[in-house]
């Protein structure tokens, strides 16, 4: 599968409006937190530059009661806290699909004012979080609805936490490929991601100019292949250019 590059071109930003001078927040995946890999290598190369990478932890106040749109909620009040600035969000997995329906949201005139949302990064996206296409199956999402709980995993926390369906009912009603917000966006994926279909990917960036979607030799977690996301994060967002 090759990369589809974008019609979209970056301008170089200046230190008086460019990106140098925005706020950059990441959101994590499902399951993780602000101590992941991730977080720690980029807030690294951000802080390189000067540059301070805010990350919420969207598990909080509490994983069991978790939803996509309190998650919004929460980076919403994160930027509202924030300086007036240009924002960068990253979003990681099921952050990457809260980055999204973030900007359709502002681009309804909800939460963050339009203009003041500058660039996406969504590291293998779960676009599809809350469709019927999950690992869980048929039988597994039957038996979350019955239930009402999920048991699983929380690779941050290190043991089972459970998660209330709420989550997967809230998440159903966004449907990422009626997106239409055109923020410019970076896409980065892994050709071997067995949580995120690169298929599906693909197909959402093909009839989408403003987005350039990279795909890699790697997995979901994309941690074999930091130094480039950072490299293409850092193209995308101008950092590389003279004098930013």
């Amino acid at each position: 599968m090759s990369a589809r590059v974008s019609k979209h071109v970056v301008s170089t930003p200046s230190p008086d409006d460019g990106c140098p001078m925005a706020h950059f927040i990441y959101l994590h995946g499902f399951a993780s937190s602000p101590q992941s890999d991730k977080v720690s290598f980029l807030s690294e190369r951000l802080a390189n530059r000067g540059l301070t990478l805010h990350c919420p932890d969207l598990n909080e106040p509490d994983f069991s009661t978790l939803t996509v749109s309190r998650m919004i909620d929460q980076v919403e009040m994160v930027v509202g806290e924030l300086p007036p600035a240009p924002v960068v969000l990253f979003g990681s997995s099921l952050g990457a699909f809260v980055a999204l329906h973030l900007a359709e949201r502002a681009l309804r005139g909800e939460g963050v004012p339009p203009e003041q949302l500058k660039q996406l990064i969504l590291l293998a996206p779960a676009l599809e979080f809350g469709t019927s296409r999950t690992k869980l199956g048929a039988y597994g999402l039957a038996h979350w609805r019955e239930t009402g709980w999920l048991e699983m995993t929380h690779y941050a926390y290190g043991d089972v936490r459970r998660v209330h369906y709420e989550l997967f009912a809230d998440a159903s009603q966004y449907d990422s490929f009626s997106a239409t917000n055109t923020v410019p966006t970076l896409i980065v994926q892994g050709a071997s991601d067995d949580v995120v279909n690169p298929d599906m990917v693909a197909r959402f960036a093909s009839s989408r100019p403003h987005v350039r979607l990279v795909i890699l030799n790697d997995g979901h977690q994309l941690g074999a292949s930091l130094d480039r996301v950072w490299s293409e994060s850092e193209v995308w967002l101008g950092l590389n250019s003279p004098g930013s």
